[in-house]
Parts: structure tokens; C-alpha cells; sequence
């Protein structure tokens, strides 16, 4: 269990290195005492300007309330978990660090880290969060690193291997013995050099080992290539001026959107079953910019509109951002860097290997794989709570 004072000493660690001041000037008496009075006199022997102080105050609470019993902590960080479902940092500042994130991470870290995999799991938001601290902060030499990887799994050692009690396992021990079989006539070809040419025509059923051993290899390349991050998307805020009617296709619309451009986008999107060309101009919708322009229908479209849509499609809506972004600005995703494609490639599939991971939470917060949408004015949303966003 840690000590009050080793706890303080690395939260005065973390804010000296945040407000970029030297250790020496904190009076030794605060790092006995409680977090309140070790912030409150940080503060005061610093000549930095500290911004909503009492917002600060409300997470300094929070983390005095936080049992240095690792193992009593989980429901505190299922309670901050929820909190960080609509936002990146906990003053919902945009991406800003503050005072407040870097307290809070340096109080919880021994707890998540000690945590068993079962419950980080539970926590996708905290993980995200700390994951961006440690890349924001300058932390280096007081907090071992989080990595939000799973590790892989690797198969035990000299385990015993079960009798065989199946077809599917008496299969398998044939092939393992047709393997042993190529293996050792191989050998015997290195060895006697005149019978090189009677081996060199192996029967049809010694190529079926090798076909097995090469199928790990090529699942393990597909599987890369599918993790594709969502860097690569240029999503933007944009604001529809004007929709109308497909000339020559019912289900769709023809849309002109700001972008914070010279010109004005025309996009065409599937949404004539379910909004008016009424109810979308004048709205924000978050959409793709990046995604190679064409005609649907011999009109031309140089975006994709994001929406969010029910399991069985019958309820579908634009992504709505908050109302304090801004037209034009990126949406970003909270420890995830990249730039974005100039243009994607529709022979690379890009787009379609990361829609999959696009989704909306139970609060109806947009994400990619959990991390939300996020502008300087807030989360993306959707009335639709875990939706497919595409």
C-alpha cells in the first residue's frame, strides 16, 4: 500500500513538471499533508496563472476520496470512467491538460497499472485518457508507461498434449506425421546425393504440410492490414447551406456544405428516407473530406456525410457535433496522432477497414474504437446509442 507521502511526492512531481517550476520552492510540510494543501501551496509559491481553480478543486476531492488500497479503488475508477465518456480531459477543455488531469493521473496510475486485465477492460475511457496524459506530459522517470495494446498471446511451453479423442484431432496427428515424413526424406536427400532426382518428385499428399504452415503467415498479414487508424480520414465540421432532391435517384440527396472553404462541397448522400431536404439545411453534420471525389448518379460528390444507423437500418441521422464548433474545424481522437491522406485510395479499401471500428457509446457519444469524436466544442453525438457509424 502507498504511503500519503510518497503519493504527494509524485503528485508535486507531475505539477512541477506541468507548470514547469522547480521542485525546491514546495514546503517539505505539505507532502504530509493532505492533496488540497499540497495544490494550494503549489499554487501560491508559483507566479503561473491558474486558470478554474475550483473545477481543479472538484477532482482534488475526488482523489482524497480515493483509497490508497489499490484493491478498493475499482469502483472509483468505473465512476471516472463514465465521467471521461464525453470528453478528453477532465476540465473538457478541448485537448488541454490541466492541473486536474495531471493530479488525478498521478494518484490513480499504481491502480490501473496493478490492475488485472479483466477490469482494464471494463475501463476503455480511463485507458484512453492516460494513454494521451503520458504522451502530453513529461512524465519520463516517474510513472511507468500504460500501453493500451493487448498483449499477444503466446501458447505455453512442454505442455502435455491430450489423447486423441476426435477425428478433427486425428487429423491433425496424421498431418503432423506427414510433416515428420517430408522432413526426414529431405534429410535423407542431403545425405545421398545420387538420389536427389527419385525425391525431387514428392506425391500429391506431401504439399498439403506446407499449405498449413503458410496459412498463419497470410492470416497474420490480413489482420495487420486491417488495423488501419482513423488518422488517415480527414473528418471535419462542416454546415449544410442548402439540400435538395437527387434529379434521377429517389433515395438520395444532393447537399452544399461549408467547410470553412472558398467554395462550397456538393455531396450527395442516401438520406432521402429518412430527413427532409428542410430539416438539413442550416444543420452540422460531420463528414469525410478526403474520400476520393466521383458522381453518384451523374452528379458530382466530394464528401461523405458520416451518420449513425440502427442495427435493422430503420432509424438513420447525420453525425451532430456540439454547437460550439466551429465550421471547417478537425474532428480529433484523443492520443491518436497522424496526419490524414491527401486522398484516399479506393484500391486500398481504406475506408472500409476503418468504418467497422466507428460506433456510437450507450450515451450516444460518436467513437472510434471507444475514443470519442472530439471538437473544441465537445464529443460528435447521435441520438442513436451503439450505432454503426458509416
Amino acid at each position: 500500500m502507498a504511503s500519503v507521502e510518497s503519493r504527494n511526492k509524485l503528485v508535486a512531481s507531475a505539477l512541477c513538471k506541468h507548470l514547469l517550476l522547480d521542485p525546491s520552492i514546495i514546503p517539505v510540510d505539505s507532502l504530509s499533508s493532505d492533496v488540497k494543501n499540497l495544490y494550494s501551496n503549489i499554487k501560491a509559491a508559483s507566479a503561473n496563472a491558474f486558470n478554474r481553480s475550483d473545477e481543479v478543486l472538484k477532482w482534488v476531492e475526488f482523489v482524497e476520496a480515493f483509497p490508497l488500497a489499490c484493491e478498493q479503488n475499482f469502483e472509483n475508477l468505473k465512476t471516472l470512467n463514465d465521467e471521461l465518456s464525453v470528453k478528453s480531459v477532465l476540465l473538457g477543455n478541448g485537448l488541454k491538460t490541466s492541473e486536474a488531469d495531471v493530479i488525478v493521473f498521478s494518484v490513480i496510475h499504481s491502480s490501473v497499472i496493478n490492475l488485472p486485465n479483466p477490469n482494464k477492460e471494463k475501463l476503455p475511457n480511463v485507458l484512453r485518457w492516460m494513454d494521451y496524459i503520458q504522451h502530453k506530459e513529461d512524465f519520463v522517470g516517474l510513472f511507468e508507461k500504460i500501453s493500451l495494446q493487448k498483449p499477444e498471446f503466446e501458447p505455453p511451453v512442454n505442455v502435455t498434449k491430450p489423447a486423441v479423442s476426435s477425428e478433427a484431432d486425428s487429423k491433425s496427428t496424421k498431418t503432423e506425421q506427414s510433416v515428420k515424413n517430408v522432413n526426414k526424406k529431405e534429410a535423407d536427400a542431403s545425405k545421398d546425393k545420387s538420389k536427389a532426382d527419385s525425391i525431387k518428385e514428392k506425391p500429391a499428399g506431401d504439399k498439403e504440410p506446407t499449405k498449413v504452415k503458410a496459412k498463419p503467415a497470410e492470416k497474420e498479414v490480413s489482420e495487420k492490414d486491417n488495423e488501419l487508424s482513423v488518422s488517415l480520414l480527414n473528418i471535419q465540421v462542416g454546415l449544410i447551406r442548402k439540400a435538395w432532391k437527387h434529379p434521377s435517384a429517389d433515395s438520395l440527396l444532393v447537399e452544399e456544405i461549408d467547410v470553412g472553404e472558398a467554395k462550397l462541397r456538393q455531396v450527395v448522400s442516401g438520406l432521402a428516407k429518412y430527413c427532409s431536404p428542410d430539416e438539413l439545411t442550416n444543420r452540422l453534420v460531420v463528414l469525410i473530406t478526403n474520400v476520393k471525389p466521383g458522381k453518384l448518379r451523374d452528379v458530382t460528390s466530394e464528401g461523405l456525410v458520416l451518420c449513425a444507423s440502427n442495427e435493422d437500418h430503420s432509424k438513420v441521422e447525420p453525425l451532430l457535433p456540439p454547437e460550439g464548433a466551429k465550421i471547417g474545424e478537425h474532428v480529433s481522437f484523443s492520443g491518436i496522432d497522424g496526419k490524414p491522406e491527401d486522398v484516399l485510395n479506393p484500391k486500398k479499401k481504406q475506408l472500409e477497414k476503418i468504418t467497422p471500428n466507428l460506433f456510437t457509446d450507450e450515451k450516444g457519444v460518436a467513437t472510434f474504437k471507444g475514443i470519442p469524436f472530439m471538437t473544441s466544442g465537445g464529443p460528435c453525438t447521435s441520438s442513436i446509442a451503439k450505432a454503426t457509424i458509416k
